[in-house]
């Protein structure tokens, strides 16, 4: 029994999406196919060393964002994509 626990236990913590914030700098936007491309520093939480990398993100979350601006935003790993859930200025 104890180890059909240890096993649920386990598929369940890895089927929850990891979540870290960050700020940086947005380099570039792409409503169009919902990306964003976003200069920040580390995140830990997600195992990301500072770099730049482009984010999915839902185009209405951009409607005040523009290259160049610094923001801070929250961004979550769902099957093995990084996904921008959360952003401001």
């Amino acid at each position: 029994m104890a180890a059909v626990l240890a096993l649920t236990s386990f598929y369940s913590t890895s089927a929850v999406a990891q979540e870290g914030t960050a700020s940086g700098e947005v380099r570039r936007i792409d409503i169009e196919a919902g990306k964003i491309t976003i200069k920040h520093g580390a995140i830990s939480e997600l195992q990301l060393p500072a770099m730049t990398l482009v984010y999915k993100i839902d185009p209405a979350l951009l409607k005040d964002i523009k290259p160049g601006d610094r923001v801070s935003f929250t961004a979550r790993r769902e099957a093995g994509q990084y996904v921008v859930v959360s952003i401001s200025k």
